[in-house]
């Protein structure tokens, strides 16, 4: 994983504009100029709060694989995420089901584990989204509920930080 460069936006543009990507992710393809929204919005993240998304790269071809990362999107919804890091994960569709999510998450989460002084971390995801919630679980989330996010239920999850050695 690392930083979003200005040459990865059109891999990024092109996985945002994918209906099978984006079909639990507000359900409708991004345009280009929401795309570029998203990405400064990531590297705002890192100016401003130190923290935010990164690039995810197969590790034997360097080919851009999706974004992972944490962020605080200031959501109105209920139950609120205020002051929670919250971990998401997005994948082109060519990576789906080869394990990167999973390996990328943990590596998010053991690096939130330092970062966020052992705070606890949420997610959230539709509840038909199986393959989303199989990582979450996989990585230490557990369902602490249903919120309320733009008129629609989503699973809420949560982390709870590892204890100190």
């Amino acid at each position: 994983m690392r930083g979003h460069r200005l040459g990865d936006f059109d891999d990024c543009a092109a996985m945002w504009a994918d209906p099978l990507v984006t079909r639990f992710i507000g359900g409708k393809p991004l345009s280009e100029e929401e795309a570029w929204a998203r990405l400064l919005r990531y590297v705002g993240h890192w100016s401003l709060l130190g923290f935010g998304y990164w690039v995810a790269e197969e590790k034997t071809t360097g080919k851009f694989a999706g974004e992972i990362g944490f962020a605080d999107y200031k959501r109105e919804m209920e139950p609120s995420l205020k002051g929670v890091p919250e971990i998401g994960w997005v994948l082109a569709s060519a990576a789906h089901g080869r394990g990167f999510a999973t390996e990328a998450v943990r590596a998010a989460v053991q690096w939130g584990d330092v970062h966020f002084e052992r705070a606890r971390t949420a997610c959230i995801i539709a509840g038909d989204n199986l393959a989303s919630i199989r990582v979450a679980e996989k990585c230490g989330y557990r369902q602490s509920g249903v919120a309320t996010y733009k008129g629609r239920s989503t699973l809420m999850f949560v982390r709870e930080p590892k204890a100190s050695l």
